[in-house]
Order: structure tokens, then sequence, then C-alpha cells
């Protein structure tokens, strides 16, 4: 089961209000998708995602693999129900981990030769596989496995990486074969425009029901990113959702969303929060900062989140400096209601024809008492 409506058009921009409805419930667009890339996002609970506002999270093929395997979570009912979430899951196909954790793995037209980052074994992810391991974990939006390149590979590479992608993808298209599960394809051409449109063509002939942009936000320029996904956006179907891989800050946002891009994920929320580092309406605080050691203030007054309600930028500071696991917790939380409010925010703006013209302020740090 899979649909795609899209509810109303912006005024002001190329970008859409939608809603995806699946087997496991309807994700409004556009959205942000938490990242639990081992079956869990990082120091939260499926309860506080549900809090926080998340409507779909993002599993990772990769690591599901290599641990504890896709056959025992199958076995033991799913990634739906092995976490307990039961709202939507979008797995990603594993090519990405594949080439950023492996400095050696060999390319083949069968697959990727890998070693373990666990244990050193030796494994061959092919797009078959790719697919075996994504319909058994069950995920409702799963991805074809493709063949990223570094920012900096040369126009004869990126032709040779995106045709050998278009090849793996009407491969996982004739393997898959689960009901209720939609595949979605994937555009790659590296940093040039005209690869851009040769992926887009091909990936687009193999007629599949949503399409990512991927192969961007891995290390190049910010300036350049925007401009290769303002560029490749409008080259995808417009009745088909457009998903955003890895984007981005709350800036990045915005500005993909006026793009028409429906879709995104990121680490940066929780990684972040890990790291001290947190999302407010005033802009970004660092935590360990000496000048909220005895501030009283919460986080960001115009929030209604667990942390922000009940505890202050002091006891927040104390427990990061601490070394205490709820921090961890509490920043997370924050940092993760945050993100999905910005796109509430962005919602309501599309839907009532305000432009999308805000930003993150540069920082929250003149107000930490």
């Amino acid at each position: 089961m899979f649909e795609f409506e899209i509810q109303k058009r912006h005024a002001h921009s190329r970008a859409r209000l939608g809603a995806i409805t699946t087997l496991h419930g309807r994700i409004r667009t556009p959205a942000f998708m938490p990242v639990g890339t081992q079956a869990t996002v990082k120091a939260l609970s499926p309860e506080d995602l549900t809090d926080c506002g998340a409507e779909i999270i993002l599993g990772n093929t990769y690591h599901l693999y290599l641990r504890p395997g896709h056959k025992l979570i199958e076995q033991l009912g799913g990634l739906h129900r092995f976490m307990n979430w039961d709202r939507p899951i979008l797995t990603d196909s594993g090519g990405y981990q594949v080439f950023s954790l492996n400095d050696l793995a060999k390319i083949t037209e069968d697959g990727v030769t890998f070693r373990s980052h666990l244990d050193g074994s030796q494994h061959l992810l092919s797009p078959e596989l790719a697919i075996e391991i994504q319909q058994a974990l069950g995920a409702d939006i799963i991805m074809t496995f493709d063949e990223p390149t570094p920012p900096d590979a040369d126009e004869a590479q990126t032709l040779k990486s995106l045709e050998l992608s278009t090849r793996w993808a009407r491969r996982c298209r004739e393997a898959h074969t689960r009901k209720g599960q939609t595949l979605f394809g994937i555009v790659q051409g590296g940093m040039f425009k005209n690869l851009r449109n040769e992926s887009a063509r091909q990936i687009i002939d193999l007629d599949f029901k949503g399409y990512a942009i991927g192969g961007l936000s891995v290390g190049e320029e910010k300036n350049l990113m925007l401009e290769l996904a303002d560029h490749t956006a409008p080259l995808l179907p417009e009745a088909a959702p457009r998903y955003l891989m890895g984007v981005g800050t709350p800036d990045d946002l915005i500005q993909c969303v006026k793009m028409g891009i429906d879709m995104f994920d990121c680490v940066l929320p929780t990684r972040n929060a890990r790291n001290g580092t947190l999302y407010t309406s005033e802009g970004k605080i660092n935590i360990r900062n000496a000048r909220h050691r005895d501030s009283d203030r919460p986080l960001d007054p115009a929030c209604a989140c667990y942390t922000c309600k009940h505890y202050s930028r002091a006891y927040l500071r104390h427990l990061y400096m601490a070394d205490e696991i709820f921090a961890m917790r509490l920043n997370s939380l924050h940092n993760t209601a945050f993100f999905q409010k910005w796109m509430a925010d962005i919602r309501r703006a599309i839907e009532e024809d305000r432009p999308l013209d805000w930003r993150l302020p540069e920082s929250g740090e003149n107000n930490g008492g």
C-alpha cells in the first residue's frame, strides 16, 4: 500500500504540501526522518519519537545486516516489531555505508565486496541481497542499491558509476517482490549537472513510485550541494515523492523544501545533541559553554518538549560536564523535537502561502544567562 497526495502547491516557491500513505500510517510532507541506524534512534525510545512528532524513521541495511542480521529480525517479526515502532520505516540500501566505512571495498558488476567493520569478515553486498535484507526487515519504503561517487570524482568515473547504479537499480526492481512495500530509485551523477540529467532519465525510465537524490552532502561545498539539489529536483516526476538523502541543517531544509523536495534525513540533530550542540529558536547553543553554568532558563522558551518544560540550561550543562547518560537523552529529545517543529512550521507556511524566508538565528549564546 502506497499513495502520495499533493494537497497544495506553494504560491512563492516549488514547495508542495502533501501526504504519503503506507501500511503503517500516514506521513505529512515535507517530512524529516530521524535516523535510527541500528534499529534505534540513539538515546530515544519509540514513545519519545512519537512525542516529538516523528511520523517516520530511517533504518540502515548495512548495519542491520551485519548485526544482529536480517534473518533474525525477520524471524522475530520484522523491524517494526523488533524495535516496537508502529509507524512507517524507510531503510536505505547500505550503499553509502559500504563505501564510507570500507576503504578497500571492491566494486564489480555483481556488487561490492567488503570487510565488516565489526569483525573483518568478508561479504558481497549485491543489489539482490540489498533487496532481500530490506524485504526481511519489512520497511514500508526501501531503496535501490547504488554506488555513490566522492565529490572529487571526475566526469568519466561519475558516468561509469551512474550507469552501474542504473543497472543495479534494474536488478533491484526485478528482485523486489514483497507486497505492501515500496521501492524508491536513486538519482546519482555526482557534481555534474549533465550527468544528473542522464541519471534522472535512466532511473525514471525504470518507473519507481518515489525518487531520491543521492550523492550530495558527501563533502562538497554547501553552495554546490544546494545548486545541484535545485537542478535535480525538477527533473523528477511531479506526482512522485522526492527524497534528498543525508540533508541537513534547519536552513538547508527550508531551502530544499522550496525546491520541491518532500523528504529528508540526517544524523545531525542527534549527533550534535550528543556533542552538546543544541538548536533553539534563538540559534544554536553549545551547552558546554560556561555562560550556561548558572542559567535557570530553559534551552528554548518557545519549545514545549519534555526537556524545555522541566530542566534548566544549568542542569543540562551539569549533566553534560559530568558525562551523565541522561544528558544524551535530554539533549536528543530536544533536538529531535526542534527539527519536527521546524518541519511543522514549514508545512504550515506552505498551507497558508506565507514565504519560506526565515532562517535560524546565528547564535543563541547571547541569552545564556
